[in-house]
């Protein structure tokens, strides 16, 4: 038996019914869309949980901001370099998430809401280390060095950061290694005067840029010395005319995690070892 022809007017219903309900839809499925699009906490930090998975807002990175504002006598980074602010990092997310409909202008993220955002300061030999904590998980760190006294260095006596200076000049195109990220890190460990380095400071970068040449595969791609090393004398908590113990220390470092046991031409041991010998002859020119 045939089927009789649907009715215009039971057509035109179904098409009306249809357009509405995709109608509904699309605003929702626009903010799926958007919500997946969002730059989230575990984009952009090494943490877990609830925040990895919560979109980065406008609230939090002003929150943020204000924080690291209140840290007294501290010139807050604006990128690697001694450390990173959390708060850079954070008004660059929230603006994209708020361009791609994410997130509302002035939103904040639950777990911030809940938990807060703080910033925090520990003194150690030669600075200070200030910690930023989104929800109880560190966000960001970088190291603050502590004014040395007018008189205390004689300025005609070339540092320890200095000599680190010159060796991004004369070889700062060469992919860092682990020898003179060893070396590197025993010059900061003399210039601070102890035996640690500051927690993101010029030794950690060396070892963390060292590790990542390792699994690069062009040179183009890794990092160099003058990466590291370029406004060294900014980037440690603290500074001191290099002496030949300090250059001896250095050297070791270097050839010990030297497959040949040799220190580098042109490297870290070589121009803190220079350092100490100018150093040791214009005391001696004083002397005489």
């Amino acid at each position: 038996m045939a089927q009789g022809q649907p009715r215009r007017e039971d057509v035109d219903e179904q098409l009306q019914e249809a357009s509405q309900q995709q109608q509904q839809e699309a605003p929702q499925q626009q903010q799926d869309m958007s919500e997946q699009a969002a730059i989230r906490y575990g984009h952009v930090f090494a943490v877990t949980g609830d925040l990895a998975g919560q979109p980065i807002s406008p609230r939090d990175a002003a929150a943020m901001r204000s924080a690291e504002d209140s840290v007294a006598g501290v010139q807050v980074p604006e990128a690697a370099g001694g450390g990173f602010s959390a708060a850079t990092a954070m008004e660059t997310a929230a603006a994209y998430n708020q361009a791609v409909g994410a997130v509302r202008p002035g939103q904040a993220s639950d777990a911030a809401s809940v938990h807060g955002i703080t910033v925090t300061q520990t003194a150690v030999p030669g600075g200070r280390v200030v910690t930023e904590f989104v929800a109880g998980q560190v966000v960001g760190q970088y190291s603050v060095a502590d004014p040395l006294p007018a008189a205390e260095e004689d300025a005609t006596k070339i540092t320890i950061g200095e000599a680190l200076e010159a060796t991004a000049r004369a070889g700062g195109g060469r992919p860092i290694d682990s020898a003179d990220a060893e070396a590197i890190r025993a010059a900061e460990m003399s210039a601070l005067g102890a035996d640690i380095t500051m927690p993101g400071g010029l030794g950690d970068q060396a070892q963390a840029a060292a590790r990542t040449n390792t699994q690069a595969t062009r040179d183009d791609d890794k990092v160099k010395v003058g990466d590291v090393l370029s406004d060294a004398t900014a980037k440690m908590a603290g500074d001191k005319a290099a002496a030949t113990e300090d250059a001896t220390r250095v050297v070791q470092a270097e050839k010990f995690d030297d497959a040949g046991a040799r220190a580098r031409a042109g490297g870290v041991g070589a121009a803190v070892a220079t350092a100490a010998r100018l150093n040791e002859d214009n005391d001696l020119g004083d002397a005489a």
